[in-house]
């Protein structure tokens, strides 16, 4: 395929193909083998991007009744764990699995059935792109092979039906590396995309998931639930504040976008469970909270310390402080830190309030390893009551 790339932080970066597009170029030259009885050791897949891609076909078997083969993902320089699997399809013309186990597209001659092997996993929760019992396989991703075998029946005139079932033996192994497991696919991996394509360094495919989750959870029932930011929010709330983790989505370092989901979706509030080290950095203003987009985390230290009475020398102090632990046990020390702390969680409280508008209510909670509690917002204690 030719290749595209993108520039990212002054890094020259690769671009790649989804789970989608291997599934689908893999079912499109089975479907050709089949019909043909000829080996097929390439074939060109159009993606939803407008991006034509010619992709090599491996561990090709074909018979009378069946061929299967195989694509390999190629992510690009995105860091995917699902990079170098091989996607597998099979297609037959005899058909063992009932309809209701997969996905059915027809038109006056051809009629074709979309189905699920090993490896690919089944939908158990509502609020996914896929009914609940079906295959882990969206929407474009069906489009796509559907439209591709269909495109390889009309180029051999048949008519007839034919069963097509993707499988990828390494699936049940990767998927425990992705949030499947946490949004209720089992058993597998998905095949995912919108473009067909994997942009290298996207935030959009882990924003999407989140989005994903809030969306689950609120077709559950859940109409306030809690955000952390990460693992030690995630341990914060189980540990010190004995909350179930199926209450609470992971939102990494997208505050800002989540809130947006939360209001998207009407819920009537979200509960922000974080490390100050993320956490304050919201008091500036940052709803991305990676440090390659800002940081602030002395910076607003420093103001509220002054603020609240610190001299010269502390305030020094602390913008040279490299972690919040050394600003903390400096505000500590010198009587600083209830002040300091009640003042930013008041910034904290006006930056959520303002990007979340009128029709959601968001709260703050802060906390540190070594003290527990920094602060909450005004709005912490109504909104843990309505979470429960």
């Amino acid at each position: 395929m030719e290749e595209m790339y993108v520039y990212k932080n002054q890094k020259k970066l690769r671009w790649g193909y989804t789970t989608g597009t291997c599934g689908t170029a893999a079912s499109m030259a089975a479907a050709l083998m089949l019909l043909g009885q000829k080996r097929v050791g390439q074939v060109k897949v159009s993606t939803p991007k407008g991006v034509d891609l010619d992709l090599e076909i491996e561990e090709i078997r074909f018979t009378k009744e069946q061929a299967v083969c195989a694509v390999r993902k190629d992510s690009g320089d995105d860091p995917d764990v699902t990079n170098g699997i091989a996607i597998y399809s099979r297609v037959s013309f005899r058909d063992d699995k009932p309809e209701t186990e997969g996905y059915i597209w027809e038109n006056e001659v051809i009629r074709l059935h979309l189905t699920a092997g090993e490896g690919v996993g089944i939908v158990t929760k509502p609020g996914l792109a896929c009914e609940v019992g079906k295959p882990a396989i969206n929407p474009v991703p069906r489009e796509m092979i559907f439209t591709h075998v269909e495109r390889a029946c009309r180029q051999h005139g048949f008519q007839g039906s034919l069963h097509i079932e993707i499988f990828i033996p390494q699936g049940i192994e990767i998927s425990k590396k992705t949030f499947n497991p946490r949004m209720g696919i089992k058993g597998g991996i998905s095949l995912l995309g919108t473009s067909g394509m994997v942009e290298p360094m996207s935030e959009k495919a882990l924003t999407d998931t989140i989005q994903l989750e809030l969306h689950q959870k609120h077709v559950a029932g859940l109409k306030s639930m809690i955000l952390t930011p990460g693992n030690y929010g995630n341990d914060f709330l189980r540990q010190t504040l004995g909350y179930d983790q199926e209450l609470a989505v992971k939102c990494s370092n997208y505050i800002g976008d989540a809130i947006d989901d939360g209001v998207r979706l009407k819920m009537d509030g979200l509960l922000l469970v974080g490390h100050i080290g993320k956490l304050v950095k919201i008091a500036a203003g940052v709803m991305n909270t990676h440090s390659r987009q800002a940081d602030a985390r002395m910076e607003v230290l420093a103001v509220h310390a002054a603020m609240a009475g610190a001299d010269r020398e502390t305030v020094c102090a602390l913008m040279k402080c490299f972690t919040t632990k050394e600003a903390l046990d400096i505000l500590e020390e010198r009587g600083l830190l209830e002040e300091t702390m009640r003042t930013v969680m008041e910034k904290i409280e006006y930056h959520l309030a303002k990007r979340a508008g009128e029709k959601m209510k968001v709260g703050a909670l802060m906390f540190s390893d070594e003290l527990g509690v920094l602060g909450k917002t005004s709005l912490v204690d109504k909104l843990r009551e309505k979470i429960g």
